[in-house]
Order: C-alpha cells, then structure tokens, then sequence
C-alpha cells in the first residue's frame, strides 16, 4: 500500500504504564480533526509511569506506531508524547515587569513569562509547562490577551510544571530509537483535558481525574485555566493485583476478570451471578459470585477516591469546583465507579470520554483513549496558539544566557 504523506498529520504517543496508544489526526479543511488511524499495545518496561526497560518500551512503541501507520496509510515522522509519574511537581508562580512604551507587545508579555519561572527548582528537575492562568495591567484583573492594552505594570499568574529530567530524556530516547522525533512532551492529565473537558466546566470549575493503570493524574481548573496538577500513584494496576491475591489467579487472568466483570460498588453486583476463576497451576477452575468480586475492588477504589479527595483538600480548591469532578482514563469505565466517586466527594460526578473529534471517533470515543485524543488536540492547538510552551532540553548556561538576554531586551 503507497504512503501518503504525513503533511497536515499530527500523531499523539500515549506511553501508559499498561498500554502505549499512537492516535494519528489529520486536519481537514473545516479546520477540525479526523482521527484516521490508531494502534495499540501492551506497554512492557514501564512502571507507574516511568521508563524502566529502555527496549521493552521501544519494542511496545514501534509495534503501536506501525499498526497507526498501516491503519492511516501514511509514515509517521515524529509524536507528541505524553509524561506521567510521581516526579511531576507543579506550583503557581507570578511576574512583574515595567510595560515599555505604555502599550503591552508580544515581547512584554515574553518578558513577564520569564520572570514568572524565575523560581529555584531542584537540579534534577526542569520545565516542562508554564501555563499563563491571567495577566493583571495596573491592578486590573481577569486579563486573557493582553497585547495591545495601555498600562504601565504588567503582571502574570501562571502554573509551573516541573518533571524529572531524566524522566523526560528517557522518552525522547525510546521515541529517537523508534526512528522518530519528539515534537513536545505533554503532561498526560493536561492532554485528557483538551479531548475530555467543555470550556464552560473549566470557567466554573472542576477537577479532572484520570485513573490509568500505573498512576491516577489530577487537573484542577477553575476561571477557565488550570490552578493544580499533581500525580498519586495508585491506579488499576493495583486493583488487579488484589484481584490476583484475594482470587488467587495469575495476574493476566485478574486482569480480564476485572476489564469483565468488576465493580465498584459491592451493591450494584448481583449476588445470584458468578464467574469463573482460573487457579495456579494445574489446579482445576472454581466459580465465585460477582460480589465477591465486588468486595475485593470497592476497596482498592474507596482508598483511591479518598487519595484523590484528600489532595484536592490540600489544593484548597475543594470548594471552587462547582461543576464537580470528572472520571476519565481506562479504569474510570468499571461499573460502580461513578456511584462509589459521587458517594465519597457528595458532588456531580461525570464520565469523560473525548469529544471534538471526528472519523474514527466511534473508535477512540472511549475513556482508555482521553489521553491519546487530547495529545493530537493539544499538537494542533499547539501549532498556532502561541500560549503553548514549546517542550525544549535547556542547559543550565542556557537558561542564564537566555534570562540576560530577556533582561537586556527590556531595560534596554
């Protein structure tokens, strides 16, 4: 089958600690997406989120991307790919620079950006997102596009992403050996947000939660921009293990137990129905009622929601989410599991699954892909926003010789 070529492609690598997904868009010529080609395999070398088997997650990529690229037709040169893991630190910061000329440019706007990241983070870490949340002209707030205003002092809100720069080199190094080129790397619940969350939740606030395999993402935004992310480490993965423990059966069995019959919610499992186990060994099968089942997960997830709870406490954001939470990601699909959610935070619970999409989106309209979709939305956003910041690998001189450099442009 002849190639088309990539032009106008966008393709997003959702390197999951149980999956890698490729998701290729296209742009058309209404200026929306057409997803055209998805591939997807058992990630292998990752755990909670990080590379720990360099060629066991090269090995997973490169089959994902193939099955992309047979299903689009078209060679696949470089992805945008999502970071997640326990290292993802965040903090909201705030700049203040003198408006030259009273009228706000582009440069100025540079300039105030800049002297909000002009914070001390450890040597092991780096920037991966400075997201701009408002910009204050003369004590006036709630401003989204200040270029052209008059004024003299111009201020930025913005939230800080930080990573691990190891983590980060780890990817573009699997990605590299794939024989493609990174073109950003995304903070994974950043990404859900752009396929899953409608403007009006962010302006009136909510709290994005995506329950993967190895690590649980969590988003707040309120205004319309986002205020906190933070990572717990605690996700399907370990629902599967109490399964494989309490049910005594290997962990692939567990596994599709749970993607078959689990439930969140021991109420909702019908006692009178029961599945079949496979045993260890040559051991013969046993069948136990679904609510045993039941009785096994809904405590794993009561123990993630409250994690999840207790974090948006400590945020201090717990009541400025009026539009409550929403579930997205591959484990948020168990039954129960937006019973037991509205039960444990007493507000509106939804399911996310990715929107704004279109041809193949019967197939990626399904929470395990949120992350994917987003990624693909992000890169084509990101091609003409603006407000995006560029994912780059800044030396330490670089990033004094760049700081200089802003601080002669502006006084001088």
């Amino acid at each position: 089958m002849s190639k088309r070529a990539d032009r106008g492609m966008i393709v997003g690598l959702d390197i999951g600690t149980s999956k890698v997904v490729a998701i290729v868009g296209e742009i058309n010529a209404e200026g929306t997406i057409d997803i055209v080609g998805i591939g997807s395999h058992p990630s292998r070398g990752l755990k909670k989120g990080v590379v720990v088997n360099i060629e066991s997650t090269v090995q997973s990529m490169q089959r994902a991307v193939e099955e992309a690229e047979l299903m689009a037709g078209v060679q696949i040169h470089s992805v945008y790919a999502g970071i997640a893991g326990s290292h993802i630190r965040s903090l909201n910061s705030h700049g203040i620079v003198a408006i030259k000329d009273k009228e706000v440019t582009q440069s100025d706007v540079d300039r105030v950006i800049d002297a909000a990241r002009a914070v001390a983070i450890p040597a092991d870490q780096q920037v991966l997102h400075i997201l701009p949340q408002e910009f204050i002209i003369d004590d006036q707030e709630g401003i989204h596009e200040p270029v052209g205003m008059s004024g003299v002092r111009l201020e930025a809100k913005v939230h800080l992403v930080t990573g691990a720069v190891s983590a980060a080199q780890n990817i573009i190094k699997c990605v590299r050996r794939c024989g493609l080129e990174v073109e950003d790397i995304i903070l994974e619940q950043l990404a859900s947000s752009y396929a899953v969350l409608t403007e009006d939740e962010k302006e009136l606030g909510v709290c994005l939660v995506d329950i993967g395999g190895g690590t649980t993402d969590l988003a707040v935004f309120t205004d319309g921009a986002i205020r906190h992310t933070s990572v717990i480490p605690i996700a399907g993965d370990q629902v599967t293990n109490d399964i494989a423990v309490a049910l005594r059966t290997p962990t692939q069995y567990a596994e599709e137990i749970k993607i078959k019959y689990a439930c969140a919610l021991r109420q909702l499992a019908n006692p009178e129905e029961t599945i079949e186990v496979p045993s260890v060994g040559d051991r013969p099968s046993r069948r136990l009622s679904r609510q045993t089942l039941a009785e096994v997960v809904e405590p794993r997830y009561e123990e993630l929601l409250s994690l999840v709870q207790a974090e948006l406490r400590r945020s201090g954001y717990e009541d400025l989410i009026a539009a409550g939470i929403v579930l997205t990601g591959g484990s948020s699909k168990m039954e129960g599991a937006l019973d037991l959610a509205e039960e444990v935070f007493h507000m509106p619970v939804r399911l996310g699954v990715p929107q704004h999409v279109f041809g193949l989106a019967d197939v990626v309209r399904n929470p395990i892909h949120a992350t994917g979709v987003g990624l693909v939305l992000y890169g084509s956003r990101g091609r003409g926003a603006g407000r995006l910041e560029r994912h780059r690998m800044p030396t330490s001189s670089d990033g004094v010789w760049h700081r200089m450099k802003s601080w002669f442009q502006g006084n001088f």
